[in-house]
């Protein structure tokens, strides 16, 4: 599983989200903002138990990742309050502008500057550990009513329709086989290759 990806796909999720906020109003508002708050519960979690915690050592990622922390932070505060509402009315629209604000902030950070950087700090073997375990967590946290691998399923079904909306399918596909190549051949002469296909 393609780490970047599977955040990526997070984040593409949440951003259609907020367009459907701007759009709703009364109790589909309110409906609408507890998507974002279970998706956006969800993505923090799986980062800053798996995610982050492997960037935090790298000297390239060491402050960003800090402020990430920090920036979830405000994201959860944000989170708290706007869940006490049970009608929206113009402070909530308010601060629920600020909370979209935040995590397009948040967002842009991490695609433009924190994950090329980790491309870099991570090898290869970390890299896919990372996204294995990201997507194992994510499977397993969410319905527990169905199975394991409809879970993953479901996981993966997510990420590809992102890839598909980002135009980063094939980027994906060519970093698969890279690491499968890159596996059959050892990892000596091919782990450049593999990470050049990362990017």
């Amino acid at each position: 599983m393609d780490a970047f990806e599977l955040l990526k796909a997070d984040h593409r999720k949440v951003e259609e989200l907020f367009q459907e906020l701007e759009s709703a109003s009364g109790k589909t508002k309110i409906s609408v903002f507890n998507q974002i708050k279970t998706e956006l519960e969800l993505h923090t979690q799986l980062e800053e138990k798996i995610f982050y915690p492997a960037l935090e050592k790298p000297s390239e990622t060491h402050d960003l990742t800090l402020e990430a922390y920090e920036e979830h932070d405000v994201v959860k505060k944000l989170l708290r309050e706007l869940s006490r509402a049970k009608t929206p009315n113009e402070e909530w629209e308010a601060k629920a502008k600020v909370l979209q604000e935040n995590v397009e902030h948040h967002v842009e950070e991490e695609e433009n500057q924190l994950f090329p950087k980790a491309d870099k700090a991570l090898s290869d073997e970390e890299y896919e550990t990372l996204g294995e375990r990201m997507e194992a967590e994510k499977a397993r946290k969410l319905s527990g009513k169905k199975s394991g691998s409809s879970k993953k399923a479901s996981v993966k079904k997510s990420v590809s329709k992102a890839a598909k909306r980002t135009g980063t399918g094939k980027k994906a596909a060519s970093r698969k086989s890279s690491s499968k190549s890159s596996k059959s051949a050892g990892r000596s002469g091919t782990k450049k290759s593999a990470k050049k296909s990362r990017r």
